[in-house]
């Protein structure tokens, strides 16, 4: 017996949630002969909010409360019927399991079942969303040994329309047979045939692998209408790349010009990108999803019909395939379009060094041009600087000759001039050398 001590350290916040998601959403218990009412809708603009308030408005479920459907599943045991609801991330789905009405066993033709429901046919049309899938599936009884017969029977119960059909399991231990039509009420037929003997944990496995497969399906295929839209787009862009590249080559268009084309288509592009690269994942999500589920099924062909495995691999196939092309050629535009602006920056940046150097030799002569300038200037000013020395020189000589001392003016100051120039010359290139140290 375990200890009611765990001898464990604390627990991570997330262990328990986590643990138990594996039990989040048991498969249903079948008690065969059944009608399982499945209805799947998106739950986009839909809150859990308005989801209660339909789930209350069944026969004794006023008092449903919000923290009941906190987990995303509930399942409500009613008298003589079990419902079973379900949130998930872009749709919800609501399975029905009522017993099934009398004439529509194994045998009959086309059986009528909507009026048989046992849920208001208001309840029903007042789901909040918009339908995505509508299944009946019938699970009976049936004898298996003769395959060939058993088919022959679910062909009459649809409606002698061409279906698709297999064994499912190792041991062939049961039959599905269904023609994938959607008819005037809405909604498709699949027919489970299997022997008496099959538990209900095993018809609820079924069950729920089948209108999964088909669900899913469905939502893989809005994909496709996303990839239509956006071929005559991408064409487009594709187009106008090929030709913003072509005058990037010939250089018959100005970087600006070009510059403003690729910014455009760039953004464009982007768009599209950030507006449908869920759709697109979602739909390899969902496509892996049934391959998943076929796999689980275990088919068995039946010799003159299709599996539902193959059935899918020749009609999803194609549909995905272009789904995957077009995402790839989308990822891949962006992607040319970015080397593309890596080429144009490349030459945008080459002009720009080649007049930064043109600019720059420029300004050299310029400064060729100021030096020469300011070296003839100080030349000047080594003139006219002992000029004005020479000229005290010589008032101070007159001053002199005037108070009686010896001397004659002019030949004072013509005796001084070398001196004067060499004394303003090297004072001048003591204040240049000073200059240049600083610096």
């Amino acid at each position: 017996m375990d200890t009611a001590q765990p001898l464990l350290p604390t627990n991570d916040p997330l262990r328990e949630m986590l643990h138990n998601e594996v039990h989040a959403r048991p498969p249903a218990r079948i008690r065969l002969p059944a009608l399982v009412v499945f209805i799947a809708v998106t739950n986009d603009g839909v809150s859990r909010e308005q989801e209660l308030a339909h789930l209350r408005r069944l026969p004794g479920q006023q008092d449903l409360q919000a923290e009941q459907l906190s987990g995303s599943f509930l399942r409500l045991r009613l008298p003589g019927y079990t419902l079973k609801w379900e949130r998930h991330t872009e749709f919800t789905r609501y399975s029905l399991v009522q017993p099934l009405p009398e004439g529509a066993q194994l045998g009959a033709r086309d059986p009528e079942l909507l009026s048989h429901i046992v849920l208001p046919a208001d309840w029903l049309a007042g789901i909040p969303g918009r339908t995505i899938a509508a299944i009946k599936l019938v699970m009976l009884h049936g004898d298996l040994a003769d395959p060939h017969e058993a088919l022959a029977q679910g062909r009459t119960w649809l409606g002698e329309h061409t279906v698709v059909a297999s064994l499912m399991g190792n041991q062939s231990h049961s039959m599905v047979i269904t023609d994938l039509m959607l008819r005037e009420s809405g909604y498709e037929r699949i027919l489970v045939v299997a022997p008496p003997d099959t538990t209900e944990t095993r018809a609820g496995r079924i069950s729920q692998r089948l209108l999964e497969i088909e669900t899913y399906r469905l939502l893989a295929l809005r994909g496709l209408p996303v990839a239509k839209q956006l071929g005559p787009f991408l064409s487009r862009c594709e187009a106008q790349l090929a030709d913003i590249t072509a005058h990037l080559e010939s250089k018959s268009a100005t970087d600006q010009s070009l510059l403003d084309t690729l910014v455009s288509l760039a953004a464009g592009v982007e768009r599209a990108i950030a507006e449908h690269a869920y759709r697109f994942s979602a739909t390899r999500a969902y496509d892996g999803l049934v391959a998943q589920r076929i796999a689980e099924l275990r088919e068995q062909p039946v010799p003159g019909t299709q599996t539902i495995g193959e059935f899918m691999q020749r009609r999803l196939s194609p549909a995905m395939a272009t789904v995957q092309a077009t995402a790839q050629r989308l990822a891949s535009l962006s992607e040319r379009i970015t080397r593309t602006s890596a080429l144009l920056r490349t030459r945008v940046d080459i002009a720009t060094e080649v007049q930064n150097q043109q600019l720059l030799a420029k300004l050299t002569r310029g400064q060729e041009l100021q030096l020469r300038l300011q070296s003839t200037v100080e030349g000047l000013s080594i003139a006219a600087i002992s000029y004005y020395v020479i000229s005290l020189i010589l008032y101070l000589g007159k001053a002199g000759k005037e108070i009686g001392l010896p001397i004659k003016p002019e030949l004072l100051a013509g005796a001084a001039i070398p001196l004067v120039l060499w004394s303003v010359w090297w004072t001048t290139k003591k204040i240049h050398e000073k200059l240049h140290a600083d610096h």
